[in-house]
């Protein structure tokens, strides 16, 4: 709408009202017009992608990839938008420039070929984290890999790395946070431990927290879900995740990762 031409026909034919004031009700109309556009753009058309190495299949816990069964469960929780699975054998590796720039949340699940991901599609994605505002979630052994890493600069190292059996009691330590917004605490009858400390910057906020409990009965504390702002970016790091143990099935996580892509999407 050319604002000018507007204001000077309608104060052409109302003098009682100042050019002034016709001119504020003109940008009102403009803005009115082009709010509803932007906040359904947002809502509407957000575009997730899960992806995977493709290697947690070989476990048969999860036949169809990790990143199918994480996809299937936001759908749940997530209308409105799109959610997409890619990987490591994908053209660019699940990475285009094409498809990362499409993309609002990118969530990222790695273990065994952290290594062969390309350093110009590990670019690609801090680039738009930092620079551009996509959100980025890391779940489990992704502490390791590329993206991860770079975004943190830190070692991403764990203290301790145990399958012994234990479960994990997890907990909304932060019910006024948006991750943890309708999540009951739960537990995982079985997980991959992974003890403190976690070697990457403090985070802003830590909304999941839990406790392993030991076959023997012994109990330790751990950080199930940490948040940082990097750059334009948000991430989120989740915890469970390992691919011999179901812990992506969970309806709970599902609804943590759903509302940890609500959080990290780009704001309007």
């Amino acid at each position: 709408m050319n604002s000018k031409r507007f204001s000077d026909q309608t104060v052409a034919s109302n003098p009682s009202l100042s050019r002034r004031s016709w001119l504020t009700l003109g940008l009102g109309a403009a803005t009115a017009v082009l709010m509803p556009r932007a906040l359904g753009a947002a809502a509407g058309s957000r575009r997730v992608v899960v992806w995977a190495e493709g290697t947690a299949p070989e476990d048969k816990v999860y036949p169809q990839d990790v990143n199918t069964a994480m996809a299937d469960g936001l759908r749940k929780y997530l209308k409105g938008g799109k959610v997409e699975t890619a990987g490591i054998s994908d053209p660019e590796q699940g990475c285009s420039e094409a498809s990362l720039k499409a993309c609002d949340v990118l969530i990222w699940w790695g273990h065994k070929r952290h290594g062969d991901v390309k350093s110009e599609h590990v670019d690609r994605v801090v680039r738009r984290v930092k620079e551009e505002g996509m959100g980025f979630i890391s779940v489990h052994s992704s502490h390791f890999a590329r993206p991860n890493r770079k975004l943190m600069g830190t070692a991403c190292s764990w203290g301790a790395y145990e399958c012994d059996g234990c479960k994990l009691n997890v907990k909304v330590k932060l019910a006024d946070h948006p991750i943890g917004k309708g999540v009951k605490d739960f537990t995982l009858p079985q997980i991959e431990r992974y003890s403190e400390p976690y070697a990457v910057p403090e985070p802003e906020a830590v909304p999941i927290e839990g406790t392993y409990v030991y076959p023997n009965g012994k109990e330790e504390k751990v950080r199930v879900g940490l948040c940082w702002t990097v750059g334009k970016g948000r991430m989120f790091y989740f915890l469970p995740g390992h691919e011999t143990y179901r812990d992506l099935y969970f309806d709970e996580v599902h609804r943590i990762l759903s509302n940890a892509v609500e959080w990290a999407a780009p704001r309007v």
